[in-house]
This record gives structure tokens, sequence and C-alpha cells, in this order.
């Protein structure tokens, strides 16, 4: 559809939604600030209404008491957002991926390549892995033995699959990731540091994406795992016989040591960690930049960290941080002399 127009009310027939206002015809979408005529915006923020009786854009998604007196044409949404990004996918282009193996690509004789895959220029596929129907593999993508990847997988650009990698439907994965890296085992052994061997792999689930330049580790014995629908921004570290469960998200920059247990929609915060051998459960929210010290029971939203202020005001703040241990007998002390 990139290039091509679109009726309002052919998204909000094909979307669900109810179109108020006047049938535009739309070609592209953008913020409410800069969209033009043939554009499509979308209000899910409050602190953006304000700019919704000066935007200009042909149509804008919306819920049902934001339209309420708005003058355009608007597509009534119960979540904006979701809404919005549904459609706007309808506007990504997409380069053309035809079927076949680049001449350039060298394909071990024991690996299979299903006739409806791409595979770009300079990709490497190892003994006996498997690319299966409509999979993409962008140029550069190496992929190592005993790998598989489930029908529509995407690899961008740049992609290693180091071992035992196995990708479930529909996994997209951006430039420079690397799964199933050994994970850092090491035991020490009469002054000096003994590798341990990394015998597991790496499994995801189907529709997971995973970001550039992050990195899963495979397991030491069993494998490391991110169940379905999970998506992983860009430079997260995961270590080995980490398990992530279904339709959990994470921000750029957060680590997770080994054997840590995440559960299932939960959202982990940029910046954050995770240390190794703990469990959080179902539908836990991290904030950014905090450290997870101890397993989480409960659902909710956790914080660590102390917040930004002014440098001297910190240092102050610092200083007396060493004098809390005292603080705090004396207080006891005093509780005791008034028992």
């Amino acid at each position: 559809m990139p290039g091509t127009a679109v009726l309002a009310s052919e998204l909000a027939r094909r979307f669900g939604l109810d179109l108020q206002g006047e049938d535009r015809a739309l070609d592209g979408v953008a913020t409410l600030a800069r969209a033009g005529a043939t554009q499509l915006a979308f209000l899910a923020n409050p602190r953006y209404r304000a700019q919704l009786a000066q935007t200009r854009a042909g149509a804008v998604v919306l819920r049902a008491t934001d339209a309420a007196g708005f003058a355009g044409s608007a597509l009534i949404a119960r979540d904006p957002y979701a809404a919005f990004a549904r459609i706007a996918a309808l506007f990504e282009p997409r380069p053309a991926r035809p079927p076949g193996i680049h001449p350039s690509a060298v394909v071990d004789p024991s690996a299979q390549v299903d006739p409806s895959a791409h595979v770009g220029a300079h990709v490497a596929v190892g003994a006996r892995s498997r690319i299966g129907p409509g999979c993409v593999v962008g140029p550069g993508c190496v992929i190592g033995e005993d790998c598989e990847l489930g029908e529509g997988c995407e690899l961008v650009a740049r992609v290693t699959l180091v071992t035992r990698v196995r990708l479930g439907r529909r996994v997209l994965v951006h430039p420079g990731a690397v799964l199933g890296a050994d994970g850092f085992g090491i035991a020490m052994d009469q002054g000096q540091w003994l590798k341990v061997p990394q015998l597991g792999g790496v499994v995801v689930g189907d529709d997971c994406e995973i970001g550039a330049n992050t990195t899963i580790d495979r397991g030491a014995l069993d494998d490391t795992v991110l169940e379905q629908d999970v998506r992983l921004d860009n430079q997260i570290q995961i270590a080995h016989n980490v398990h992530i469960g279904a339709h959990t998200a994470m921000a750029g920059c957060a680590a997770v040591a080994g054997s840590a247990r995440i559960g299932r929609h939960c959202l982990i915060g940029g910046g954050a960690g995770i240390l190794g051998h703990l469990e959080l459960c179902d539908r836990v929210v991290v904030t950014a930049m905090s450290l997870v010290t101890h397993s989480i029971r409960e659902p909710g939203e956790y914080s660590s960290g102390t917040p930004l202020m002014e440098n001297r005001r910190w240092r102050r703040s610092a200083a007396r941080f060493k004098q809390l241990d005292r603080i705090a007998r004396r207080a006891g002390a005093g509780d005791k002399d008034t028992e």
C-alpha cells in the first residue's frame, strides 16, 4: 500500500473503528503537529490534546471523549495508539525480497533452505541449519550450525546465530544482534579460571522482536528461552539460561544475569538490571535504571536508585549515607529508653 491512498472509511471498516466527519483519502501518517491534509495522525497522550485544534491532518485516530467537539475527520478507537500502529503498518515501505539464494551466499550442503525464502548477499548458513518458508535473511548474516528459522522470520542484516538457535514463526531480528554466543560460565581452579562449556541453545517463540546489537547467550545445559511475543529493544544483554515469559517487553540497555526467570506481561525499563537466579512473577514493572536484587513475588511497579539532583546536594546526601547506620542505632537505643 505505500504510495497509494486509502479512504478513511475503508480504514474504519478494516480495523473496526467508527468514522466521524468527512471521508478523506489518506496516503501516509505523521504527528499531530506535522501532518498534512492527506496524512493520518493520532492522539493517545493527553499532554498533546492542545495540538488537536491546530492540526492539519486529514484524519485523526482518537478516543470518543477527545473526538467530542473536534471539527475534523476522526477515527474513533478504544486504544488510539494500538489502532494507529495497525494502520501505520499499511504505509510502511517494504523492499522487495524475491525468493532465492544470492550468488555470494555460502550454504552448507547439509543445510535446508525453503524455496520461498530469501537469502541475501554474503550470508553464511552452517551445517544442518534450516530456513523455513517465507524467511528473509538479509545481507551479511551468519547462521551457524544446527539453527532453525520458522516460517516468516526476518534477520534484517548482519545478524549472527552462533549455534543451536531455534526461532519460532515471524521472529524479527534487527542488525548486529547475536544469538547463541557462549554464556559467561567460568570456574576457579587452583587460582585460574576454567571455562565451563555452554552446551545448551537459545529458543525464541513466535512473534518475538529482538533489537539491534542485543545479545542472547546460549544456555550452559538447558536452553535460554524467550516465550512468544517477547519484545527486546536495542543493546540488551540476556545471559545464559534466562527464561522470559510471553508478552514481556524490555527497553534498551537492560541486562539480565544468568538463570533469572521473568514472568509474563512484564515491563523492564531502560538500563535496568536483574541479578542472576532471581524470579519475577507475572505483570511486574521495573522502572528505568533500577537494580533488582531480590525475587519479586507480587505484581506491581518497582523502582530503585536515587533521583537526580543538583551535584552539591547529591554530595551532601552521599556523605550522610555513611551516617545512616549510626543514626539508626541511636534511634533504636532511644526507642528502648522510652519503653
